[in-house]
């Protein structure tokens, strides 16, 4: 009944399940929490809500690598959350030097940004997640990745080439990418700029994803936040990493 519900509404709250099967939450929990050791469900860190993974035995589950990454970063990036008072996303590869954001710690009345951002595209040359994942290609040489990217170029791709290089390198040499100055992404519905740092999140020797610091813009500036967070940022990325290729 649970996994016909969640299959059937989409991400759903305990309490929603509990409405639509008419059991209690305690034994909903106990339930859920078989389904997520066996990687049929995947619990999301902004607002516990149920949503397939990838063991699900149907096409619509979630991609294993993004599941797989979503299971071993879920409790470092609450954590980081909770010791640094900002949100947190977490993006993994699609291919083609993409990357979709997989998991939030985002929460509006406490961080002040847009929340809703599980299942977004970051823009991989104006986004600190984008440029962050790209910065984890050239560090791990995946230049084939780049060069996909560059062949199917959209306008913006396009526009952002000819910086791109510059980009890379300074972002390497600080330790982290930032957004693009006046870069909305999908916070234009909450009316607040906000501001990231990002760093990848290498696996062995590879690139799987990304990790990001998240607030109003307003409220902090890039060079404050990077000077009190960015070693637990990357560290935080490097146990994600070392957990990712030590999964079964």
């Amino acid at each position: 009944m649970v996994l016909e519900v969640v299959h059937r509404s989409g991400a759903s709250s305990l309490a929603f399940l509990a409405a639509q099967t008419d059991l209690p939450k305690p034994t909903l929990l106990r339930i859920c929490a078989t389904l997520e050791n066996r990687r049929w469900l995947i619990r999301r860190s902004s607002d516990g809500f149920y949503q397939l993974g990838s063991g699900f035995p149907h096409s619509g589950g979630m991609p294993e690598l993004a599941d797989r990454l979503v299971a071993v970063a879920k409790e470092e990036i609450v954590r980081l959350s909770a010791e640094t008072g900002l949100g947190v996303d977490l993006a993994a590869a699609i291919g083609e030097g993409r990357i979709e954001i997989v998991d939030t710690t985002r929460v509006f009345k406490k961080h002040g940004v847009y929340p809703d951002t599980v299942g977004f595209r970051p823009s991989p040359t104006v986004s600190a997640l984008g440029v962050a994942f790209l910065m984890g290609l050239v560090e791990t040489g995946n230049f084939e990745a780049l060069q996909r990217m560059e062949k199917n170029q959209t306008r913006e791709i396009t526009r952002a080439l000819p910086k791109l290089s510059k980009t890379l390198t300074e972002g390497r040499k600080r330790g982290f990418a930032i957004r693009a100055h006046g870069h909305w992404g999908r916070a234009v519905d909450y009316g607040e700029l906000p501001s990231a740092i990002a760093v990848p999140v290498i696996s062995g020797t590879e690139a799987i994803g990304a990790l990001n610091l998240v607030w109003n813009a307003s409220d902090q500036s890039v060079e404050a936040v990077a000077k009190a967070h960015l070693k637990r940022l990357q560290s935080t990325a490097k146990r994600i990493g070392q957990r990712y290729d030590a999964f079964s």
